[in-house]
């Protein structure tokens, strides 16, 4: 089932709680298992950071919470198999694969149709004193001074940018986007450089998600806003913005560290999300993040390679 995107009059991060909100089912072949609805995009599949998310939802729902005493995700590997539908319900089943005293580890598998869509792997850590080191978030302008999507869209138009697809960049994803040098939706704004940042904050506030704590839901949102921008960079280097008539990119595997459960209230304001192309050659490019709060704490680090073709 494909539910056509809305046009968005308020933008709400309403969006983000409904794609990792799950519905516990039984289990076919492990565990536990749990259902998400992939939400309204516009393109011909669901979004990847849906099921991300959506998965490192179920897998913490399956693990003690570090505010419980329990073990906190650290890190997640994930390979999307097949292109999953859209608006359309996906089934998370989770293995426990081990419970130690200071880590855990969960298999998460995705089926759609009967078929499998989405594998992860997905580590907890209870934690413990040690050395730190963390890199620098780099100095940008202010996330105020910057066009949202919709400010910049607002009068623009161009290749594949339909009023659906202007409607969804511009309010559609949850979270409030700014680019810096400049975004990639209808040309390359910008030098063509193989790096770029992003500030990230949700439109309005994040809302709780039954069955997570506070700081799994933050956990989750920064795994599902990950994957919208991850790419760029490589498409900045090879001059592709998103609207190049002929592209379709496509996310094939994934990693995620989380390096901290993220502060009290950090996910209220502006993150800024560092990005740089690793590599791009063979109809593949690899893009790699870090997340850092307003005030410089290094969240996240995130490093995917994607489909990139251009015809």
């Amino acid at each position: 089932m494909t539910e056509a995107p809305r046009v968005v009059d308020a933008p709400t991060s309403a969006t983000f709680t409904a794609a990792v909100t799950l519905s516990e089912t039984e289990p076919e072949h492990y565990d536990a298992a749990y259902v998400a609805v992939t939400q309204a995009c516009p393109w011909p599949k669901a979004y990847g950071g849906d099921l991300v998310a959506a998965a490192a939802a179920a897998a913490m729902r399956t693990v003690p919470d570090a505010e419980e005493g329990g073990k906190s995700l650290h890190s997640m590997h994930s390979y999307f198999m097949r292109p999953a539908d859209i608006g359309a319900g996906v089934t998370y089943e989770v293995e426990r694969l081990r419970d130690g005293r200071g880590y855990s580890t969960r298999h998460v598998r995705g089926y759609q149709n009967g078929k499998p869509v989405y594998v992860a792997l997905a580590s907890f850590a209870a934690g413990e004193q040690g050395g730190s080191f963390a890199p620098q978030q780099p100095d940008v302008p202010a996330p105020e001074t910057l066009p949202s999507a919709a400010t910049y869209l607002a009068d623009r138009s161009g290749g594949t940018m339909t009023e659906e697809s202007k409607a969804y960049w511009s309010g559609g994803r949850s979270f409030d986007m700014r680019h810096l040098p400049g975004p990639v939706y209808l040309s390359v704004e910008g030098e063509q450089a193989p790096h770029q940042a992003v500030w990230i904050r949700p439109y309005d506030g994040l809302r709780d998600v039954p069955g997570l704590s506070r700081a799994q839901r933050d956990l989750a949102a920064l795994a599902y806003v990950c994957d919208y921008t991850i790419l760029e960079p490589v498409l900045r280097m090879l001059d592709l913005p998103w609207a190049r008539p002929g592209l379709v990119t496509a996310s094939l595997d994934h990693a995620m560290w989380f390096h901290s459960v993220p502060v009290e209230g950090a996910l209220d304001d502006w993150l800024l999300y560092v990005q740089d192309a690793g590599h791009a050659a063979s109809g593949r490019g690899v893009g790699q993040g870090r997340f850092f709060t307003r005030d410089g704490r290094h969240l996240a680090t995130v490093v995917q390679e994607g489909m990139i073709r251009a015809s």
